[in-house]
């Protein structure tokens, strides 16, 4: 009994910490509560929010393993308490030896070496971009922001029914690579819920990057990765480590109803997306229509499938694509002359001379954090698929990615199937894939209003719409914001995603003007922080992920 009763509080806490409102502090929220725990504490301490950033991500590396990482990369965008917003662009890299015709075997497409295959990973950015976005914000020592993640590895952490259940599912594939499913299984068998998973490999790389970050790139850990690749077909090798380098970019700026909207430039297409939607729905009265009503899915999804188009036509890594008409597509003008295309009654129809897209890759995760100095950070990162290529390094027990994925097929190679063969996003040494990945921070009177983010492939700029339309336009709360139901319009397939909790009414009304409705249980996993009156509104997503937590300072 009284252990039945120490559970039920335990479980009590877990829940209510997941929606912390009014906090005067700061606030971390994240996949996984461990890991914002982690991020909250180096709070408490007087850390900025990149260092919580930082903590929170190395964490994530180890109780999220399907999406927190070493082996990945991502994008962080951070606005200070004083000084203007920077973003770090630590997007994988494809190697010197990449081409364009790459993913081709015999002149046919390999879909398996294009997305399963070692060939398919990237270099790594995660470790570069994380040690310089604390080079430039950091308060704390950079081995203190990594002292959770070494003692969650090394000591090891108790499965929730969450995580047990997700390495379960892996437990096919992981079969295929001895290293791996040594580090996820017990001798072969799924771990449950309650087991302990211990990772001391990776404990040890974590121990090795907190002394010195650039290990990664040219010490031990590099070592190991190169081995690992020379042995078995994949491509990246010592001087593409050394070679690897984060990028600052130029943050994008929008604005939607007076509220400044801060978000990610190319090679992520999310802050495109994002700014060029909130563009066209600017001209209409959404907060008349009211929240999940037929008129304002049916424009937000109008406006969602224009910006798509203009992403498939246009984005890919800016180093290799000097033409890209950003400051056209991000204009109110273009906004304008887009919604001027569309009917309020109708669905308009996705031109179908182009292509279709591929399937999405859900599996990346996001956090957000703000301090009490009003510093906050929007973070987004991944390997790719779910557990990336579901493969570790021998003796330094991360996950690789399979980014590389997210290139085109090759040049031309654009059928109905879903291959892309347009030229903005084909593969060559040293280029970044185009991402969908959409950390985004709104600002209004000179103050943080708005941190959002989340995974979900393609459907990551939908859902970050549905966040930022909830709180501007319909003046939702945060936990109702993150709870309400979602949709995602990508241009083609020409299609309207919907989750199953949108109100039937609304979806017949979507079928009647011509909508083809694709439902879904979820979509996303967004991890939102709200400020309202001063104070801090954090809403992790524990309808969509169980395990999603909110943690104050």
């Amino acid at each position: 009994m009284r252990n039945r009763l120490l559970l039920f509080l335990l479980l009590a806490l877990a829940v209510s910490a997941q929606t912390v409102p009014g906090a005067r502090g700061g606030l971390v929220v994240s996949q996984e509560r461990l890991a914002s725990e982690a991020g909250a504490q180096v709070l408490r301490e007087g850390g900025s929010a990149v260092d919580a950033a930082v903590a929170t991500a190395f964490a994530l590396a180890v109780v999220h393993p399907a999406a927190g990482n070493l082996g990945g990369g991502g994008f962080l965008l951070s606005r200070p308490p004083a000084g203007g917003p920077s973003f770090v662009d630590f997007r994988e890299t494809a190697p010197s030896s990449a081409g364009p015709r790459m993913w081709l075997k015999d002149g046919a497409y390999d879909e398996e070496r294009h997305h399963r295959s070692l060939a398919s990973v990237g270099v790594p950015g995660t470790v570069a971009g994380l040690h310089e976005a604390w080079k430039r914000e950091g308060r704390l020592p950079w081995g203190r922001l990594l002292r959770p993640a070494i003692r969650l590895a090394r000591d090891g952490f108790r499965l929730s029914e969450n995580q047990a259940a997700s390495l379960a599912e892996q437990l096919p594939e992981f079969r295929k690579h001895g290293p791996t499913l040594a580090q996820f299984s017990r001798q072969g068998a799924p771990l449950r819920a309650g087991d302990r998973l211990v990772q001391r490999e990776l404990a040890g790389t974590l121990a090795r990057v907190a002394k010195d970050w650039t290990d990664f790139y040219r010490g031990e850990t590099a070592r190991l990765l190169v081995r690992e690749m020379k042995a078995h077909g994949g491509l990246i090798r010592s001087a593409d480590l050394r070679a690897y380098r984060p990028v600052e970019r130029q943050v994008l700026r929008g604005s939607y109803r007076g509220v400044e909207v801060l978000a990610a430039p190319p090679p992520s297409s999310g802050g495109q997306v994002l700014i060029e939607a909130l563009n066209i729905l600017e001209g209409y009265d959404l907060k008349a229509a009211g929240a999940g009503s037929p008129a304002a899915v049916h424009l937000a999804a109008e406006a969602l499938r224009r910006a798509f188009a203009d992403r498939a036509r246009f984005l890919g890594d800016p180093a290799f694509n000097p033409d890209l008409p950003l400051d056209r597509l991000l204009s109110k003008a273009h906004g304008a002359e887009l919604r001027a295309t569309i009917r309020p009654d109708r669905a308009s129809g996705s031109a179908p001379d182009r292509f279709t897209w591929p399937r999405d890759r859900p599996d990346t995760t996001h956090l957000s954090v703000i301090d009490a100095r009003g510093g906050a950070v929007s973070l987004t990162y991944t390997l790719e698929d779910s557990y990336g290529l579901k493969r570790i390094v021998p003796g330094a027990g991360f996950l690789l990615n399979n980014e590389l994925g997210d290139f085109n097929a090759a040049p031309g190679l654009t059928d109905a199937t879903g291959l892309i063969g347009t030229p903005p996003n084909l593969a060559g040494p040293g280029k970044r894939p185009l991402s969908s990945m959409c950390p985004v921070i709104l600002v209004r009177d000179g103050a943080v209003l708005l941190v959002s983010g989340s995974p979900g492939g393609r459907s990551i700029p939908s859902t970050v719409l549905n966040t930022v339309l909830n709180v501007v336009d319909f003046g939702l709360a945060a936990r109702a914001a993150v709870d309400a139901p979602r949709f995602h319009h990508q241009w083609l397939p020409d299609r309207l995603q919907v989750e199953a909790g949108l109100p039937a009414a609304t979806k017949e009304a979507l079928r009647a003007m011509g909508h083809d409705l694709h439902e879904v249980k979820q979509q996303g996993c967004a991890q939102v922080i709200l400020v309202r009156g001063g104070r801090a509104e954090g809403a992790a997503d524990t309808k969509r992920w169980a395990d999603s937590g909110a943690v104050a300072e």
